[in-house]
C-alpha cells in the first residue's frame, strides 16, 4: 500500500541520491587540459588588481609554480595614513593568483610571521588535504617553514585565498588575496577585467597597527586595502565590455556596491558563473562577507562615475567616526570661551558634517581627515570604500589622473533668476531654527 509517508520518504531519498550524484559528477569531471597550461594573452586577458598586480609564476613539470610569502608589510591606506600590516609578498591584499581551468598549480607558502599560519583556497574545489585548515586538514605552517600545496583547478570562477589559523588576527591585519581561474573556453570576452578586495579595519588615529579584536566601529574602509583618495580609478574606453570582480573578506559587514551612470548584470559568484538566462539588470550588488561577486556592463556613458559602498559610514574616512551628535545645537559663544584654553578650537558638526574634510583642520599624526579629496568642481565629500570609473572616448596614460571634460550644457549649475521666473519657480525661504 502506498502511503503519504512512503511517498515522502521515497521522494526524499531520490532527491538525496540526485544531489549526491550531481555533486559527485561535478567534482570528478575536471575539464580537459590537453592544450597545456593556460597562458596570458593567449588563453585569457590578465586581470588588473590595482595597485598590487598578479603573482608571477613559472612552469615546472607541467605545473604552474607560485611562491607566496606571508610577512609583515609597511602599508599606506592613503596619503597621510600608514600602517604596519600583515600581507603576502610585500602587499595587502596579496598579489592576485591567475590561472586557467584545468591548470595544475603548485603553490609554495613561506611563513615569515611570528606565529603559525595556513592558506585556504576559498571557493576552490580540491582535495581535502589541500584545503588549508590548520589542525583539521594539515599542520600549521610554523614560523620559518615553507609548505607545498598542489592541485588541479577544476572549475573557473572568482575565488580568494586567506589563512585558516588565528583568522581574527591574521585577516584583520591584511592576510588575504584574490584567486582567479579563467575558463578554458570562455563564452564571453571582456575588454577590461578588474579585481577589488573589500576590507574593513579599525585603526585608532595616531597609531600604526590595526586592531584585530575589533568587531564593530571600523573606521578605515578599503578597496584593495586603499581608502579614497588612495584608491586607484578604474579606466575604460567608451564601448568596452567591463568586468569587475568584488571579493569581501572583511570581518563583519556586507557591502552594497553601487555604480553610477551604468547598469550591470551579476555574471558570477565564488560558486561559479551565472548563466545568461538567470541574470537581470542592477545598479547595486550586495557582496556578503566571505563571498565574491562578478559584475559586467558596457561602458557606454562617458564621464567620471562614482563606484562605492552604499553603507553611508563606509564612505567616510577615519576622523569621521565616534563624533558627538551636535546637529541643530546652538553653539553661539562656545568657540570664544573654549579658545581661551585651546586657541585653535572650532566647534564642528552643528550645521551638518559636509565640507569638514576641506576645512584643513589639524588632525593627529598618521590619520585621515573625515572624507575625500579635491575634485574638478569642489571638494569630493566622500572617502573610504570609494573609487571612480573613468569612461572616455580615448584612453591614454593621462586618463587615470585627469578629470572628465563635460560638453557644454551638461553640468548642473545654480539656477538663474530669469529661468526661475520663466518656469514659475519661487524658491522657499529657509525656516528659522527654534
Amino acid at each position: 500500500m502506498i502511503t503519504r509517508r512512503g511517498m515522502l520518504q521515497a521522494g526524499s531519498a531520490a532527491a538525496g541520491t540526485l544531489a549526491l550524484t550531481s555533486t559527485k559528477t561535478r567534482a570528478s569531471s575536471p575539464p580537459a587540459s590537453e592544450a597545456g597550461p593556460g597562458l596570458p594573452g593567449k588563453d585569457y586577458a590578465p586581470v588588473e588588481t590595482p595597485p598590487v598586480g598578479s603573482l608571477p609564476w613559472k612552469l615546472s613539470g607541467g605545473a604552474k609554480v607560485f611562491h607566496l610569502v606571508a610577512e609583515e608589510v609597511a602599508h599606506s591606506f592613503a596619503p597621510g595614513l600608514d600602517a604596519t600590516c600583515w600581507g603576502y609578498n610585500g602587499s595587502t591584499p596579496g598579489p592576485t593568483i591567475e590561472c586557467v581551468e584545468g591548470d595544475r598549480v603548485r603553490i609554495y607558502v613561506t611563513n615569515n610571521l611570528p606565529e603559525a599560519t595556513t592558506v585556504h583556497w576559498h571557493g576552490v574545489i580540491l582535495e581535502n588535504g589541500m584545503d588549508g585548515v590548520s589542525g583539521l586538514t594539515q599542520k600549521g605552517i610554523g614560523p620559518g617553514e615553507t609548505f607545498k600545496y598542489e592541485f588541479v583547478l577544476r572549475y573557473a570562477g572568482t575565488f580568494m585565498y586567506h589563512p585558516h589559523f588565528d583568522e581574527m588576527t591574521q585577516m584583520a591585519l591584511g592576510l588575504m588575496g584574490m584567486f582567479i581561474v579563467h575558463p578554458r573556453r570562455p563564452t564571453t570576452r571582456v575588454d577590461r577585467d578588474y579585481a577589488l578586495m573589500l576590507s574593513e579595519w579599525q585603526l585608532v588615529p595616531g597609531t600604526r597597527k590595526p586592531n584585530p579584536a575589533a568587531m564593530m566601529d571600523f573606521n578605515v574602509l578599503t578597496m584593495n586595502s586603499k581608502a579614497f583618495p588612495g584608491t586607484s580609478p578604474l579606466v575604460a574606453r567608451r564601448g568596452d565590455r567591463v568586468r569587475i570582480r568584488l571579493g569581501n573578506l572583511g570581518a563583519m559587514d556586507h557591502h552594497p556596491i553601487h555604480l553610477h551612470g551604468h547598469s550591470f548584470e551579476l555574471s558570477g559568484t565564488d560558486g561559479g558563473p551565472v548563466p545568461a538566462s538567470a541574470r537581470w539588470p542592477e545598479t547595486t550588488v550586495l557582496v556578503p562577507v566571505g563571498s565574491t561577486r562578478d559584475i559586467e556592463f558596457i561602458a557606454d556613458n562617458p564621464g567620471d562615475w562614482p563606484f562605492h559602498c552604499h553603507m553611508t559610514h563606509h564612505v567616510m574616512n577615519q576622523m569621521g567616526h565616534e563624533l558627538p551628535n551636535l546637529i541643530g545645537v546652538d553653539v553661539k559663544g562656545v568657540d570664544a570661551r573654549v579658545r581661551k584654553l585651546l586657541p585653535r578650537y572650532m566647534t564642528m558638526g552643528h550645521e551638518g558634517m559636509g565640507g569638514m574634510g576641506a576645512m584643513g583642520m589639524p588632525v593627529p599624526n598618521n590619520s585621515l581627515p573625515m572624507v575625500g579629496a579635491p575634485g574638478p568642481f569642489d571638494y569630493i565629500d566622500m572617502g573610504g570604500m570609494f573609487t571612480i570609473l573613468k569612461v572616455r572616448d580615448v584612453v591614454d596614460e593621462h586618463t587615470a589622473s585627469s578629470w572628465y571634460s563635460h560638453p557644454e550644457g551638461t553640468v548642473a549649475t545654480i539656477a538663474a533668476q530669469d529661468e526661475l521666473a520663466r518656469d514659475g519657480i519661487v524658491p522657499a525661504a529657509p525656516k528659522q531654527r527654534s
